[in-house]
């Protein structure tokens, strides 16, 4: 018998957004007992019961707003969560006394998104680092043969295409985007397409693999693109962290570990941060 526990992981391992909804207290004459667990997705209710009825529709309905873009529950990156208290008779219209307290913890609703152009041996490395990371990555390249030697992973969504400039507009605008094609000719042109676009779309990241020597490049690329000089600062080229050597696997934890720094720049302060600040 499949167990909430198997299913909960599936919905994890498939990077499905959904809702654990567990009763934590009941007081009364309640439809299910404590510790009744249910998942929800974004279709309803996926699997488990917390009892029926009022109590479940009110907990469904819960269970959706936190689904929700809008949403504005407390959160951290990846998941939001919240306790709900009802009385059966006031907030439910239920004839029956009594109380529940409900937990509500949803997953996958803000998922760390990288968009990788290039499937050559530094992405390929790049890719199997991130796969231990919560996160979700995609790879573009023309290159099925290459495309093919990434990891398969639910986590892994690998495009192939001739274009890669008119993939920018596909990206979802929260993406870090890492430009590790094969090489000047083929970064150029999906840099000045990224960089058109701003400020309208703005990627929280933009990495550009090369020496100082391409950087001085890019720039002349920028002025011949009649882009302002400024837009120079809105990149990183070099990209990574200036450690390791110019072996692929050295490169790929570079850029890694500076995707990571820059990734929790964006983040909100720790409950315990904040404490450390106030004392």
């Amino acid at each position: 018998m499949i167990t909430y526990y198997e299913k909960m992981n599936d919905l994890l391992l498939d990077n499905t957004p959904f809702v654990s909804v567990t009763v934590v207290d009941a007081i009364g004459s309640v439809p299910n007992q404590i510790g009744a667990k249910m998942l929800v997705t974004s279709e309803g209710l996926h699997y488990g019961t917390v009892g029926g009825g009022k109590v479940e529709t009110r907990a469904l309905s819960e269970a959706k707003k936190l689904l929700s873009n809008d949403s504005s529950l407390k959160q951290d990156n990846n998941a939001k969560s919240m306790f709900a208290s009802w009385e059966l008779n006031r907030d439910l219209g239920m004839t029956c006394g009594g109380s529940v307290k409900m937990y509500f913890e949803a997953h996958n609703t803000n998922p760390w998104r990288v968009t990788i152009f290039g499937a050559g041996h530094c992405s390929n490395a790049l890719v199997n680092i991130l796969l231990k990371l919560d996160c979700r990555i995609t790879c573009i390249d023309p290159r099925q043969e290459w495309l093919d030697r990434l990891p398969f992973a639910s986590k892994v969504s690998k495009i192939m295409s001739s274009d890669m400039p008119s993939k920018v507009d596909t990206i979802s605008p929260d993406s870090f985007v890492v430009l590790l094609t094969m090489g000047h000719a083929t970064d150029k042109p999906i840099l000045i397409n990224i960089l058109r676009r701003y400020p309208e779309k703005k990627f929280p990241y933009i990495g550009v693999i090369g020496s100082k020597a391409k950087a001085a490049i890019l720039i002349k690329d920028l002025a011949e693109a009649k882009l302002p000089a400024s837009y120079k600062d809105l990149y990183h080229c070099p990209m990574g962290l200036p450690l390791g050597s110019n072996h692929p696997q050295e490169i790929a934890l570079s850029i890694a570990a500076q995707l990571v720094q820059e990734r929790d720049k964006l983040r909100k302060p720790s409950t315990v941060e904040l404490a450390d600040s106030i004392l």
